[in-house]
């Protein structure tokens, strides 16, 4: 009789037992030791121990059925060995279907569930170890990319100061340039107004006799008759009416012609007065006066020269500037904390969906190009966007071409890690609001090395 109460008893503790720590993690066995009673885990009320898992709720927290499927809050715990736990809810337990890879959830149904944890722990492990055999590769990408980088930044920094100073080079050519264009200037009126004035000293230079002798010789023989006169001399207060002939004669020295050696002691005189008679056409008209000076010809050509020259270091000078302007921008955006981002500046990643090709050139824009060769603007680099601990995981390109229905298109980029920089997948997930996965090494973070395969596994 004594051997079957120990019997006994010894199948009711096991029962108890196996009620006791079915569908329970090992963090809450501590609320479920055997005793005379049990404390609902939320403190609502004391139960006899015996009720844990007898399949009626008396919990309002469903604590006291954690194996069971009495209470609708209820959970139950998959250990799942070999791969990873869960909870699933304990409305599901011995529902004939199979929840837990290690088939504890249907230990009292007619459900023929395998134990498949041990193949899918295989699985996941080794994608695990995948991904950590790519984030090694990555990070050893990135500590490459980040000496790049530094090095690249140095090489900027010294390119802006040689920039600075060429712009400070031609600075100080530009202010010479422009004295020099001044002065050329200046001469040239000098000389122009020396000419029209009839100047003294150049009035009494023999190229100037002949200068304008050889203007009043239309036909270049030597002499000038009546009807050159006629032709090229006009009075100073009636430019337009033309000279009679007795007029003419009279200018001529009462003679039909007159060559060089009477010219210069007669209507040279008279024209370089300049107040009867002049030439007409004297502003730079083909074989007028000023046209025909060699000296004014001489000051001019050095006036167009200086103004060239002006013109070209003005240009450079500008030109300069410009690239100082870009350089500083480039420099002013936040390229990371050891400048492993710098190399993706003035790179572009394309990407081809359906009818689509999407273009993304980090910090610059974001594009669109449908196969009819529309291209649309999907945002302009704007600002870093990811969260505190990983704030480079994401960029935001905002202010793109306006959308149908209001705003502007904008673009959220997100960055993972991997062996390649590529554009990955392009999604619009809501209208002209589109979201895009890029894949570099330099997005690989060490502290996701640091956290391993998952310890259940």
């Amino acid at each position: 009789m004594r051997f079957h109460v120990i019997i006994a008893a010894v199948v009711w503790c096991g029962v108890v037992d196996s009620r006791k720590i079915r569908g329970i993690s090992s963090s809450y066995k501590r609320f479920y030791r055997e005793r005379k009673s049990f404390l609902c885990i939320d403190g609502s009320k004391i139960i006899p121990f015996e009720q844990v898992n007898d399949d009626y709720c008396d919990c309002e927290d469903g604590s006291d059925e954690p194996g069971t499927s009495a209470c609708p809050r209820g959970r139950f715990y998959c250990t799942n060995l070999g791969f990873r736990p869960h909870y699933i809810p304990s409305s599901r337990v011995n529902d004939g279907i199979c929840d837990c890879c290690d088939a504890s959830d249907e230990y009292n149904s007619h459900a023929h569930c395998q134990n498949t944890c041990w193949n899918l722990g295989q699985r996941e492990r080794a994608y695990v170890e995948g991904q950590m055999r790519t984030l090694d590769e990555g990070l050893q990408l990135k500590q490459q990319l980040i000496e790049e980088g530094v090095l690249l930044w140095r090489e900027k920094q010294a390119q802006l100061r040689e920039l600075q100073q060429a712009a400070e080079d031609l600075q100080i050519k530009l202010e010479e340039h422009r004295r020099r264009k001044h002065e050329a200037d200046r001469l040239k009126e000098q000389t122009l107004k020396a000419l029209e004035a009839g100047d003294s000293s150049l009035r009494r230079q023999n190229s100037s006799v002949t200068s304008i002798f050889n203007v009043l010789d239309s036909n270049k023989d030597g002499s000038i008759t009546v009807d050159e006169v006629q032709a090229k001399v006009a009075l100073v207060h009636d430019e337009e009416r033309v000279l009679s002939e007795d007029e003419a004669v009279a200018l001529l020295g009462g003679g039909h012609q007159m060559d060089l050696t009477n010219f210069q002691h007669t209507l040279w005189d008279i024209l370089t007065k300049g107040d009867s008679v002049k030439i007409k056409d004297t502003q730079g008209a083909p074989g007028s006066l000023l046209a025909e000076d060699p000296h004014l010809q001489a000051v001019d050509r050095a006036a167009e020269w200086e103004a060239t020259n002006l013109k070209k270091v003005e240009e450079a000078y500008e030109t300069v500037n410009m690239e100082i302007s870009d350089l500083r921008k480039k420099l002013a955006i936040d390229y990371g904390t050891d400048w492993e981002f710098l190399f993706l500046n003035s790179q572009c990643y394309k990407l081809k969906v359906y009818e689509y090709t999407y273009t993304l050139c980090p910090f610059n824009q974001v594009t669109q190009k449908s196969t009819a060769g529309t291209e649309v603007s999907l945002g302009k680099w704007g600002m870093w966007a990811g969260t505190p601990k990983d704030q480079y995981s994401q960029m935001v390109y905002e202010n793109g071409e306006p959308c149908w229905q209001g705003g502007s298109r904008s673009t959220t980029v997100t960055l993972t890690c991997g062996t390649e920089t590529a554009l990955r997948s392009v999604k619009e997930p809501s209208k002209c609001q589109y979201i895009m996965d890029f894949q570099t090494p330099v997005a690989c973070q060490p502290v996701l090395k640091q956290r391993g395969i998952h310890s259940e596994l």
